[in-house]
C-alpha cells in the first residue's frame, strides 16, 4: 500500500497542485475539503484527469484534518494504492430524509460480495437520517462488517453539503467504496469525550430522527430553557448542547445525538440521528482537555486492532460541535491522534455533521455525534 497526499489552499490552484500525481496508478482518491472547493467549476473534471483511473471518494467538510493539525479553506487530496486489495464504488441519490434506510439498502446492494472486508461512506450532512442509512446498508451486508464514514459539512452553514463519488459531485448523493480480500487490514476507534448535566427527560413522543416532547413538554421549549441564553443562536448553538441517548432503565447507551435543526411551529428538535422512542435524553457539555482525551483513546482503540506492514493511512472524522468547543486548542485533538501512531501514518480527514463507526471490534456499525472516529488502513 502507497499513499500521498497533496493539500490545494486555492480553488484555482487544483491543477497545479494535481500536477505531482501525473502518471499516478492510484487506486482511490479521497477528497475532503471546503465548500468553494466543490462548487469550482471543473473540479471532479481535474481530479478525474490527474488519476483516471482512481476511485473518487469524499465530501464537503467543516475543516480540514491531516498530520499537520485543522485547516480551513483547503482541499485535501489523498491518492492510495493497494497491492492487493480490490475496490468497489458505489453510490445512490437520496430523495428525502425518510428515504435514507432505503438509499442504505441499495448501497448495501451494489457493494454486497463474498470477500467483502468493510465499507467507507460518505452522505450529506442535511437532511438525512445518518442511522437510518448505517440501518439499511447492515440490514444487506450483515451487522459483523465495520462501515465508517461520515456527514458531510458546509463550514458550519447547514444548508447545502456535497459529496464526490461516481456521479461526480452533487449535494443528494451518498458515495461508498467496498474494500475486499484478505489483505486489507481495517481497524477502528471512536469516543466522545462529553459529559452529562441536568436530569435525564423521558422521550413522550417522537419519530425517527424527530423529537417531539420531552416529559410531556415540546422539546424545543424544554432544551431553549435549558440553553438559556444560547438559545437565541439555535440551531448553531445546538453543537454546544448535545443529548446523551439513555435506555428505558437510565442506562447509558453509549450514543450522542446533536441537534440539526428546529421547527418552531411543532414545538420539535431535529436530530442527526434515531432516538429510542421509549428510552431518556440527558444534555451535555464538553471541556477541550475532555474532548482531547478523548480522542486519543479512540486512536487507541484502533492502534490495538491487528496492523498491516508498509504504509498506512488514518482517516479521522470529527464532529463540528467539538471544533467549535476547542476553538483555537482544536489542532490538539489531531496531535493526540498523531502520537498514538508514533506520527508515521498518513492522516486526512474532517469535521462532520455526523460519524459513522462502530463501537468496537466486533460491534454493530452505528451513527455517532460529537466524538472523534477513527479508521485505520493498512495491508497484511
Amino acid at each position: 500500500m502507497q499513499v500521498k497526499q497533496l493539500i490545494n489552499r486555492k480553488p484555482a490552484d487544483l491543477d497545479t497542485t494535481l500536477a505531482t500525481l501525473k502518471n499516478s496508478t492510484a487506486d482511490l482518491l479521497l477528497v475532503f475539503g471546503d465548500i468553494a472547493h466543490f462548487t469550482a467549476p471543473g473540479f471532479y473534471e481535474s481530479l478525474h484527469k490527474a488519476c483516471p483511473d482512481a476511485t473518487l471518494l469524499g465530501c464537503s467538510s467543516a475543516g480540514e484534518i491531516t498530520a499537520n493539525g485543522v485547516d480551513d479553506g483547503t482541499c485535501t487530496v489523498t491518492a492510495i494504492k493497494f497491492d492487493q486489495t480490490r475496490l468497489r464504488a458505489a453510490s445512490t441519490a437520496l430523495s428525502s430524509m425518510d428515504a435514507s434506510f432505503a438509499a442504505g439498502e441499495r448501497l448495501g446492494n451494489q457493494l454486497a460480495d463474498d470477500d467483502l472486508k468493510a465499507v467507507l461512506v460518505f452522505g450529506p450532512g442535511v437532511q438525512i437520517n445518518g442511522s437510518a442509512l448505517v440501518n439499511g446498508i447492515t440490514s444487506i451486508i450483515g451487522a459483523h462488517l465495520p462501515i465508517t464514514g461520515g456527514l458531510a459539512g458546509d463550514g458550519g452553514a447547514f444548508k447545502e453539503t456535497f459529496t464526490i463519488g461516481p456521479a461526480g459531485v452533487a449535494s443528494d448523493q451518498i458515495v461508498a467504496v467496498g474494500l475486499y480480500g484478505e489483505a486489507i487490514c481495517f481497524s477502528h476507534g471512536s469516543y466522545g469525550g462529553w459529559e452529562p448535566f441536568g436530569p435525564a427527560r423521558k422521550v413522550t413522543r417522537s419519530q425517527g430522527n424527530i423529537l417531539h416532547e420531552l416529559d410531556g413538554e415540546p422539546a424545543l421549549e424544554i432544551y431553549r430553557r435549558y440553553l438559556g441564553e444560547h438559545a437565541k443562536d439555535l440551531p448553531a448553538s445546538g453543537l454546544l448542547f448535545p443529548f446523551a441517548m439513555l435506555g428505558e432503565d437510565h442506562s447509558a447507551v453509549g450514543l450522542i445525538r446533536t441537534i440539526l435543526g428546529i421547527d418552531e411551529a411543532s414545538g420539535s428538535l431535529v436530530l442527526a440521528g434515531e432516538i429510542d422512542p421509549d428510552g431518556y435524553l440527558r444534555l451535555m457539555h464538553a471541556s477541550t482537555d475532555k474532548l482531547v482525551d478523548g480522542a486519543e483513546t479512540a486512536a487507541e482503540s484502533a492502534a490495538d486492532m491487528p496492523q498491516g506492514a508498509g504504509q498506512s493511512l488514518g482517516i479521522l472524522v470529527s464532529c463540528v460541535g467539538r471544533k467549535l468547543v476547542m476553538g483555537d486548542r482544536v489542532d490538539e485533538e489531531v496531535e493526540a491522534v498523531a502520537s498514538v501512531f508514533s506520527n508515521t501514518a498518513v492522516l486526512s480527514g474532517f469535521y462532520s455533521y455526523g460519524e459513522i463507526s462502530p463501537f468496537a471490534a466486533g460491534s454493530s456499525c452505528k451513527l455517532h455525534n460529537q466524538t472523534m472516529t477513527i479508521t485505520f488502513l493498512s495491508e497484511a
